[in-house]
This record gives C-alpha cells, structure tokens and sequence, in this order.
C-alpha cells in the first residue's frame, strides 16, 4: 500500500557564512516529514562530514545525500580535490585518466558521507551558441563522449557513490539555459537517436544507477511540447528501449525551466506521474509533499506511485548508508593531488601561435567574464600567487613593468544566458590585448576566436585553481625569470 510519497523529495541544504546553522529547521523538518535526503552546496571537509553523519543519525535510517561533482569532490566541498573539467578530460582523450577521476571523485565524495554524485554529464557539445553546456561536456562525438562516461560511472559507482547521468535525452542543442526558460529542441528522434542518446546508452549499459531528466522539450519526439521530465513518451523510452531500471530523477526544481508551464507543486505531480521517481531541489518541497500525496490515486496512480517509491527504496538500500567509506588520509589527498595536477598539465594546449619565451617580470591583467551575476566566483590570485612563490617578478598592474600575460576567465554559468564573451569583457580585452605577450584562456578553446590581435592563446579550459597553479606552471617552464630582473 502506497504510504508518503516523501521519500521523492530531496531538499537543498547550502553552506553561508561558514555554516550550516541556518539549515536546521529546514533539516528538522524534512527528516520529520520522510525526505529521501538532501543536495548540498558547499562547505568545508570537517562541515560536511558532519553535517551527513548528523542528519542519517537524526533520521535513524538510510538517506541519499548529493552533490553536483562534475569537476570533482572539491567542487562543492572545500579541502578536497578539483579535477579537470570534463571537456579537458574529453579532449584529453585518456580513459585511463577520466576513470581515475571518477574514482578520486568518488572515494573523497564518501569520506565526506555524500553518496550521490549529479555526474558525469552526457550531453554532446554540438552548438556554439549553448549558454551552459560547454565545458562540461567530455565533446561532440557521442562514441568517445559515451566512453568517457562509461569509465566515469564505473569508477564512481565501483567506490561507493551512485552516478547520475545527465541531462537525458541531451541539453546539448539548446540556444537557451533551463535555469532561465523552457529550450525546444526540433531535433527529429532518428538524429537524437544516432547522436545525443547514445553517451546515455553507453552510461546504462556501464551500470549507472540515476538518469537526470532535462527541463527541454523535444516536439518533434512529443509533439505535447512538455519538458522531458514532464513526458511520459521520452521517459519511458529509457525503460524501453535502453533497459533502464535506475532512478529516473529531475533537475532542480527552482529552475525556470521547471515552472515554465505550471507552478511547482503541480508540476512534481506531472513529473511523477510522468515517470519521474526522484525530485530535486524544490523551492516549497513541504507544499510539493502535500501536493504528491494529494494526487496518489489521481493524477498519480498508485501503481506509479509505488514504483517510484521502490526505485527509492532500491537506491537508498544500496547507497544510502554513507558510513562505509575509506578514511582518507593527508597522504590519499597528497597522492590524489599530484595525480590531478599531471592531468592538468597535460591538458593545457595553445590554441593559437607559439608558446612564446618568458623572460624577465611578469605583468599580469585579468578580464573576467564571470563576475556580476548572483554566485561568486572563485579566487582568480592563484596563478600570480603560483608564480610568485617560484620567484618570478611580477609588474604592477596595467602600468606595470613586464611581459603582459591577460587572464581570461569565462566558463558557463546560469545567469549569464550566453556562451560567448560579453560586451565588458570584449572591452577589455580590446584595451589590455596591445602589447600582450600570451592570453591564458580559462574557458572553451573556441572563445579564442573572440580574442583580438595575435598574441598566442593558451587554453587552460576553467579558472578553477586546479588550472590556474597548471597555468602558472606552464609559464614557468617556458621561463627564465626567476633569474632574470624586470624588463625594460
């Protein structure tokens, strides 16, 4: 007999201001009502750890608890380990090295009680346009794409951490963010059948236990022009005919895409009763409870409700006890340290001109695309912090002394509703590129075409520190300024 349809609910818990003091009520309450678990977003190692192993204790059973680690544990849990962005992992084209990502990913990821990593994303990066894909997808070929995630779910899923494959049937096409609207894509089934389904099929046939649907709708496959977590055509193609038998779940329900066509509450009912078993992030998930359990028997019937309730029944049997994981040693994280920091090495590749020969001072100037929105960025004096400790002289600013190496920051993020530079960053590039040496690109390797002038252009793919101390190392292996002074 269908009990609380709770158990599908999976609410947000963020770190701010040090803490997650302000998260109690949230979290009383939810375990109270029966949630599933909880996503969380930030925080540091010791925080977390806590923070997971206090909720299962409160809750007293089993809990799935999340987190969006694309680019490795350390993306949302401070004192962890970063690794490459997919896309360098994909123009890597190392195997060896993704799997290895995925299993840092994961061992760290559980020494910190989170058991549930939102990753690897399959969508295919095929349109230029797209405002949140980018790098973070393994590339555009859906054989090799579909490898890389297949050795990622087996190297997180072998270590303890359910994998989540995303964005089903594919975000890749989008012109539009589904943080911010509704994307259609007019794609015909057969061209996503040959292309963007087939890094999913390669993710199922390796055992991934989660697929997450995409807030995009797809008209020619459902002519109804519902999002694919909304429909029941494009969700049941992933019991029949790729043999899925994981957790169908949604994306974050505070995004716009979600509410595109309804409020939240009716909208997880349509998610449920369309094939959905687990829903993320809710803006009200008390409000969605009331609505789910409402439904049973109506819009949701109780045979579907059942089954999405076993499917996490399932999932919380075999992942949710968070208290199994390795304990990690200052040893495990040196060692995962310098494994990632060869990957990145590797990784860094000029996309335009030659390496050019650094000598003297260094005078560096930044043009970040990523600041203005709602979300910080991350701490952009890694690269000058790396040089300077290897003894390199640096210039003061834009009127400084020395070689000019400009820093451009850009990467996707979901305020921006663009893939390409914006207007501030164009005008500043068009200022500081006069007279620069090298541009280091922490973004996509086709935002190079962006770049005025003809300085050389290496691509360093995120400004995550990971690639900025990889940036700065690479500067001082084409150097001779540890020992030369400042230039004229």
């Amino acid at each position: 007999m269908t009990t609380s349809l709770a158990r599908l609910v999976f609410p947000s818990l963020r770190w701010r201001s040090g803490s997650f003091a302000h998260e109690r009520p949230t979290i009383d309450a939810a375990l109270a009502a029966g949630v599933g678990g909880f996503i969380v977003f930030g925080g540091s190692r010791e925080a977390v750890a806590e923070l997971t192993r206090g909720v299962r204790e409160q809750a007293g059973r089993r809990l799935l608890v999340g987190a969006d680690l694309e680019r490795g544990a350390a993306q949302q849990v401070e004192g962890l380990t970063e690794c490459p962005t997919p896309a360098a992992l994909g123009w890597l084209d190392d195997l060896d090295a993704t799997h290895a990502a995925a299993i840092i990913t994961a061992r760290e990821a559980r020494s910190v009680g989170i058991t549930w990593a939102f990753a690897p994303v399959c969508d295919l990066d095929l349109e230029p346009r797209n405002p949140i894909v980018g790098t973070r997808s393994f590339g555009a070929d859906p054989q090799r794409v579909g490898e890389h995630a297949a050795v990622w779910v087996r190297g997180c899923q072998e270590h303890g951490v359910l994998a989540c494959a995303k964005h089903y049937p594919g975000h890749g096409r989008t012109t539009q963010d589904s943080h911010e609207t509704l994307p259609r894509v007019h794609t015909p089934l057969a061209q996503l059948e040959a292309m963007d389904l087939v890094p999913f099929e390669h993710a199922i046939r390796a055992g991934v236990g989660a697929v997450m649907s995409a807030y995009v709708a797809y008209p020619a496959w459902d002519a109804s022009g519902r999002a694919a977590a909304f429909s029941s055509t494009i969700l049941h193609y992933l019991h029949d005919p790729l043999n899925f038998n994981g957790l169908v779940i949604t994306d974050a329900l505070i995004m716009a895409g979600a509410t595109a066509a309804q409020s939240e509450a009716p909208a997880t009912v349509g998610a449920v009763a369309a094939g959905c078993d687990t829903l993320l992030y809710p803006g009200n998930w008390q409000g969605v409870i009331q609505a789910l359990d409402a439904a049973v028997g109506k819009e949701i019937a109780v045979a579907r409700a059942d089954d999405a309730l076993g499917r996490v029944e399932a999932a919380l049997s075999g992942w949710g006890m968070g208290d199994g994981g390795e304990g990690l040693t200052a040893a495990d994280l040196a060692e995962h340290g310098a494994f990632v920091d060869g990957v990145a090495d590797r990784v860094l590749h000029m996309v335009r001109g030659e390496p050019p020969a650094v000598r003297g001072a260094v005078r560096v100037s930044i043009v970040d695309d990523d600041v203005g929105g709602p979300y910080r960025v991350g701490p952009r004096d890694i690269f000058e912090k790396t040089l300077r400790e290897a003894g390199v002289r640096l210039g003061n600013g834009e009127g400084g002394r020395g070689m000019r190496v400009v820093l451009v920051y850009s990467e996707p993020r979901s305020w921006k509703g663009r893939a390409n530079l914006g207007a501030r960053s164009l005008d500043a590039l068009r200022r500081l590129m006069p007279g620069a040496k090298l541009v280091v690109l922490f973004g996509h390797p086709r935002l190079v075409g962006q770049i005025p002038g003809r300085a050389p252009v290496l691509c360093a793919w995120h400004g995550q520190p990971l690639m900025q101390r990889a940036a700065a190392r690479w500067v001082l292996r084409m150097s001779d300024s540890r020992t030369v002074g400042p230039s004229d």
